[in-house]
C-alpha cells in the first residue's frame, strides 16, 4: 500500500473506490473528490487496483490531492468483492462510502452522505436509485445505443459538439479514449450538459415510499456499492462482502440483504448522488449477474429474495412487493389452505434463476401430470385468490406457471 499525505488527523470518512481499467475515468473521480466541502483532512479515499493493466498504477504518482490517498495495487485480479473487503480492512474512518472508480462527486457528496449519520448509527444511505449518467470521454468501445445517445448531448453543446465532430474526422478509428470533459468543466459543473438521468428503481415504483422507504418489503435493494454509505460497526455486525461472489452483480444486494435482516434503515437521498461516467459495457456481465442472483438465492431461499425473479419477467418493484405483501398476508390467513400453491410459487421462482444460470430455457417450471392431485389442488387454490383479494399473486403466479 502506497500513501500519500499521510497525517495523523482522524479520520471520519473512507472512501472505498475499487476500479479495474478505467484509468480515465478514475483520475476525474478523484479530481472530484479533491473537491469536496467536507473537510480535507478528516477523509481518505482508499483506491483499490484489481490489477489493471492500463495506466492506473500511475495514477498514484500522478494524483495531486489534500485527502489522505492510499493506492492498494493487486497482483493479481481479486475480482468486486475481495477488494471492497480489503479497501474495508484497511479504512481508518468509521463511516464507509463505497464509490465505484468511475464516479464522478458533485462538492457536497461527502459532507451530504456524512450529515445522515451523525445523530443515527443504524443506516444505510444512498445516492445510486438518483442516477445519474456522463459522458466525460468518446470511448472506443462505446455501443451504438451509445454513440446515439451521446451524439444527441453534444448536440445541445458548441464546444462538445466540435469536439466530438473533431473526433469523427480524426480519431474515429483509434482505440484510444477522446477527451470531452476536463477539470475546469467539473468545476463550473458545465460537464453536467453531458449528464442524464436513469431512475430505473425509482421509476419501478420506490418513489411512493419516501425517502426512508417506509412500508417497502425489498429496502436491501438500495445497497448498490457503486454509491452507497454504512458505519463499519454496522459491517462488523453483518460481515462483509461474501467473496465467493466473484463477478458482475448481488454481491451488494446479499450484503444489503443482511444488513436489512439487522436491522439497518435504509435512506434514500437524492443529494448524495454521484455521476457515473459512461463506458463500454461488457457481454459477460449479463451471464456473471444471473451467476451470482443464482448464489444469493441459494445462499438466502426466503421468499424476500426469491422474489427477485420476477425482475426476469421485467415486473417492477412495486409488483413485487404487492406480491411478497400479499403472499405473506395469505400465510397468515390461511396457514393450511394454500400449501401446494405457495411451495409451487417458491420453487418457481428458485428456477427461474437456477434455468438462467445453467442457460435452460425458462419454460416450464412446474410440471406435473395432467389430473394428477397436487395440479387440482394448485388450480383450485389459484381460483380462490382473487375473489380473497390476493391480485398481485394470482397474477404473479400465473406469469411463471404458465410459461
Amino acid at each position: 500500500m502506497s500513501i500519500k499525505n499521510n497525517h495523523k488527523h482522524p479520520i471520519k470518512v473512507s472512501i472505498v473506490m475499487p476500479t479495474y481499467n478505467k484509468y480515465y475515468q478514475t483520475s476525474l473521480s478523484l479530481y472530484g473528490l479533491s473537491k469536496q466541502t467536507f473537510p480535507q483532512a478528516e477523509y481518505e479515499v482508499i483506491l483499490v487496483d484489481d490489477a489493471s493493466s492500463d495506466n492506473t498504477p500511475n495514477i498514484f504518482k500522478e494524483a495531486d490531492v489534500p485527502f489522505k490517498f492510499k493506492y492498494i495495487g493487486m497482483k493479481q485480479n481479486k475480482r468486486r468483492s475481495s477488494v471492497r473487503n480489503i479497501g474495508i480492512n484497511h479504512a481508518e474512518g468509521n463511516l464507509l462510502i463505497f464509490l465505484d472508480g468511475e464516479m464522478l462527486a458533485p462538492p457536497a457528496f461527502i459532507e451530504n452522505h456524512y450529515k445522515h449519520h451523525v445523530h443515527e448509527s443504524n443506516l444505510v444511505v444512498t445516492g445510486a436509485m438518483h442516477y445519474e449518467g456522463v459522458y466525460t470521454f468518446i470511448m472506443p468501445d462505446y455501443n451504438e445505443d451509445q454513440v446515439a445517445h451521446l451524439k444527441e448531448l453534444v448536440s445541445r453543446d458548441p464546444e462538445y459538439r466540435r469536439l466530438y465532430e473533431n473526433y469523427e474526422q480524426t480519431q474515429q478509428h483509434s482505440n484510444v479514449p477522446c477527451p470531452l470533459v476536463t477539470k475546469e468543466d467539473i468545476n463550473t459543473n458545465r460537464f453536467q450538459r453531458l449528464s442524464f438521468p436513469n431512475r430505473y428503481f425509482l421509476n419501478s415504483g420506490l418513489k411512493h415510499f419516501g425517502e426512508r422507504l417506509e412500508g417497502f418489503t425489498l429496502p436491501y435493494i438500495a445497497f448498490l456499492s457503486g454509491n452507497v454509505s454504512v458505519r463499519k460497526a454496522n459491517l462488523k455486525k453483518s460481515g462483509l462482502f461474501d467473496e465467493t461472489f466473484v463477478g458482475y452483480g448481488a454481491e451488494d444486494w446479499e450484503l444489503g440483504y443482511r444488513l436489512y435482516k439487522n436491522g439497518v434503515q435504509f435512506v434514500l437521498d437524492p443529494s448524495t448522488v454521484a455521476y457515473h461516467q459512461e463506458h463500454g459495457i461488457s457481454k459477460r456481465k449479463v451471464k456473471e449477474q444471473w451467476g451470482n442472483h443464482y448464489r444469493f438465492v441459494k445462499k438466502h431461499p426466503n421468499i424476500d429474495v426469491l422474489i427477485l425473479s420476477l425482475e426476469w419477467k421485467e415486473l417492477p418493484f412495486m409488483h413485487m412487493h404487492q406480491t411478497l405483501v400479499e403472499y405473506k398476508e395469505l400465510k397468515k390467513r390461511f396457514p393450511d389452505e394454500y400449501n401446494e400453491l405457495t411451495h409451487a410459487f417458491r420453487v418457481m421462482l428458485f428456477r427461474i434463476i437456477e434455468y438462467l444460470n445453467n442457460g435452460q430455457p425458462v419454460t416450464k417450471l412446474y410440471e406435473l401430470p395432467p389430473g394428477s392431485e397436487e395440479r387440482i389442488k394448485i388450480h383450485q387454490q389459484l381460483e380462490t385468490l382473487r375473489p380473497r383479494g390476493f391480485d398481485y399473486l394470482a397474477s404473479s403466479f400465473e406469469q411463471i406457471y404458465y410459461l
